[in-house]
């Protein structure tokens, strides 16, 4: 099956991967999830191998290689099991990035984007708020226009990279007035007077740091303004495609790590005299729970591939991930119970596991909110559009 979306090149491209990250990354993983803080060198050892540029145009130092690099790139970061630094990879390449990519003028382009591919600086997305969460459309953050300015006032919470960015894509209304048809995007350089950042406790995803940020009075260049005003909406609609794509594939390769370790640890740990994958019981719910890890694998692929024709997956991406990170959690704790009192020591990777998987049906659109949304295009035939299509 997998030869249906990855060639040669891209079997390659997945063994130099997973050398890196076994070299240069994992010998410093515990420090960073213990410590709560990515030491900065590897942004850049990331950048000069070209990580951050898979999707990036050619002219603004990328590679423009297909989504299945992306795919690849996602995988493997869940292999080495820690939820929080993958996160802060993907968060700065295909949150921040792909906003810098879409909508970015040519001089946020150089000035930004450029140097994100090289890992010489790190973004963030500030879109959920305190009181808003998933309500993308009830946010309260407001950009006001003054003269050669905008002024921006309000505040973002759960903001991957929030603490540690050196710019943030932030979308605030921009007419206040007109509901989810008043947000805008912009850049904001995080050296920015004005702006607060604090760091916020989580259950899971410790390596990575997640910020409460305020905005008091910040004043940005009216150049900062990313794509058109008030079409911040479908732009972050469209985006959001990938985003639940993403935290879909990374479900079924967290959920194919965990399998594979307990997979291992049941061949070798005895009781009564026998491997415990002998026993009927152990073994066949193993059998269902790979088989529901192989359905969302083999779905995600084929959401990857229609979305890097061009096509408009928001329907196929939401169920992506609304299947995908329960089936993770599912997933995650039987392997948990497979190793029995060693699934509980965090000697072991289960119990990391199972923090950093929890996050998967709340983050990026919470599980019920996904299925309100695909009931409005599966019950009420509600059409979501593109950002091209709103232009028209």
């Amino acid at each position: 099956m997998e030869s249906m979306y990855f060639t040669e090149e891209h079997q390659l491209f997945r063994e130099s991967l997973r050398e890196f990250l076994n070299k240069e990354v994992v010998p410093h993983i515990e420090k960073w999830e213990s410590s709560g803080t990515i030491d900065r060198f590897i942004w850049k050892k990331f950048g000069e191998m070209g990580y951050f540029g898979l999707a990036t145009p050619e002219e603004n130092g990328g590679l423009a290689l297909d989504l299945f690099y992306t795919i690849i790139l996602l995988e493997e970061l869940q292999k080495i099991n820690s939820g929080g630094f993958a996160a802060a990879i993907w968060a700065h390449v295909y949150l921040a990035m792909t906003h810098l990519n879409k909508e970015g003028s040519d001089a946020i382009k150089k000035d930004y984007l450029e140097p994100s591919v090289l890992g010489d600086k790190i973004g963030c997305l500030c879109i959920s708020e305190p009181f808003g969460g998933s309500d993308v459309a009830g946010m309260r953050t407001a950009a006001v226009k003054k003269g050669d300015s905008y002024i921006i006032n309000g505040s973002k919470t759960f903001i991957t990279n929030g603490v540690y960015c050196d710019y943030m894509v932030v979308a605030a209304k921009t007419n206040t007035e007109l509901g989810n048809k008043g947000i805008s995007i912009f850049l904001v350089d995080k050296n920015t007077p004005g702006i607060s950042a604090s760091k916020l406790n989580k259950l899971g995803w410790r390596a990575s740091d997640t910020a409460e940020i305020a905005f008091d009075n910040v004043e940005i260049p009216a150049s900062n303004l990313m794509g058109e005003e008030n079409k911040g909406f479908p732009y972050i609609m469209e985006h959001f495609a990938l985003e639940r794509l993403i935290m879909g594939v990374n479900a079924h390769a967290r959920a194919e790590f965990a399998l594979d370790y307990a997979q291992k640890y049941m061949s070798e740990r005895t009781a009564f005299g026998v491997e415990i994958n002998k026993f009927q019981a152990l073994r066949h719910r193993f059998v269902d729970l790979y088989a529901d890890m192989e359905l969302c694998k083999v779905y995600n692929y084929s959401v990857a591939y229609r979305l890097n024709k061009g096509e408009y997956v928001v329907k196929e991406a939401t169920i992506s991930k609304l299947k995908s990170t329960k089936m993770a959690d599912e997933v995650i704790y039987d392997c948990l119970q497979f190793l029995g009192g060693y699934g509980y020591m965090e000697d072991y990777p289960m119990a990391r596991l199972l923090r950093d998987s929890r996050l998967g049906p709340i983050g990026g659109g919470t599980s019920e909110i996904l299925r309100e949304i695909l009931a409005k295009i599966l019950v009420d035939k509600k059409e979501y559009k593109s950002a091209i299509s709103y232009k028209k």
